[in-house]
């Protein structure tokens, strides 16, 4: 009897270990830091067609906009240290209306490129996937795919 509880304490410390090991993160927001709130988050609501939700903070040099699902895309005017961008870091989105965006962008004279760079073109991944990649007006970059048909 002894060896089944000591058994049966040992799996249960094991599980207990085992749940404390995984935190099950979900994404919740990504925030960038932009030289003028206002000129970013009209950007993001003209080009993007984003929507603007509630900043909660109450704080006038942030805007707030909603990514879907619970997702979120937070604009913060209020820090003022440089930010280095490269394309590697970007936030990436995916329509089912891909074609109708890129010719948004093109009656918008927004400046688009494929992966490598090369001006107003396609990406096309191996496994189909349209993309293209441009930059809000703080220069961050934004990638833009179709779904996987």
């Amino acid at each position: 009897m002894k060896k089944i509880i000591c058994i049966v304490t040992a799996l249960t410390c094991s599980m207990l270990l085992q749940a404390q090991d995984s935190f099950n993160f979900t994404f919740n927001h990504m925030a960038l830091s932009v030289k003028d709130v206002q000129a970013s988050a009209d950007f993001y609501k003209k080009v993007l067609l984003l929507t603007e939700i509630t900043n909660r903070t109450g704080n006038t040099t942030r805007r707030w906009f909603s990514l879907g699902e619970d997702k979120e895309l937070h604009l913060i005017s209020d820090l003022r240290e440089p930010v280095t961008i490269n394309k590697a870091v970007h936030l990436a989105l995916t329509t089912k209306n891909f074609d109708a965006f890129v010719n948004r962008l093109r009656e918008m004279k927004i400046t688009f490129s494929d992966w490598p760079g090369k001006p107003g073109t396609v990406n096309i991944r191996a496994d189909g996937i349209k993309q293209v990649f441009l930059q809000d007006i703080d220069g961050y970059w934004i990638e833009v795919n179709s779904v996987k048909e």
